[in-house]
């Protein structure tokens, strides 16, 4: 069965990271086999265009039949300003929260990043998922590509 991860933006500058790229590129080979659906907002689109052009090709060229795109609705706003309101990381991260509430809604399988700060974060994730709880939303795994790769590794 396929997996939907959500990708925040994060994922794709990974591939061109020397720290990331070996894990990153081990994930994009997982979506592009097929076993890993890449779901993406239009929010990981707007700051994708800040990102280097190589950065920006790679997005754009994944094959269509590997990714979803999710759309920011007001709900899934309102649901990053909890976050923020009860916070959880202060208000220059709301935009990380909205990639939390997008894969929150969209009910994902899981989120990847490569934002320790906010995002891939022991004390951040319990914030994120106490606000979903308590709101009747599911909770949400968040994980580094390290820590997909590395797992799927040993099966």
């Amino acid at each position: 069965m396929k997996q939907r991860l959500y990708f925040d933006t994060s994922i794709f500058g990974g591939i061109y990271d020397i720290e990331f790229k070996a894990e990153t590129t081990l994930l994009f080979k997982k979506v592009t086999s097929g076993q890993i659906i890449c779901v993406y907002s239009n929010l990981t689109e707007s700051e994708l265009t800040n990102a280097p052009e190589n950065v920006r090709y790679f997005f754009e060229n994944l094959p269509d039949d590997c990714k979803e795109k999710v759309l920011v609705t007001p709900e899934s706003l309102q649901l990053a300003k909890t976050y923020v309101v009860e916070k959880v990381v202060g208000e220059t991260s709301l935009s990380d929260c909205i990639h939390i509430a997008m894969a929150t809604l969209n009910k994902v399988d899981m989120l990847v990043s490569w934002n320790f700060k906010h995002i891939v974060n022991v004390y951040r994730i319990r914030g994120y998922n106490s606000v979903n709880l308590r709101l009747g939303h599911t909770s949400l795994e968040i994980h580094s590509p390290k820590e997909i790769v590395n797992y799927e590794n040993e099966e």
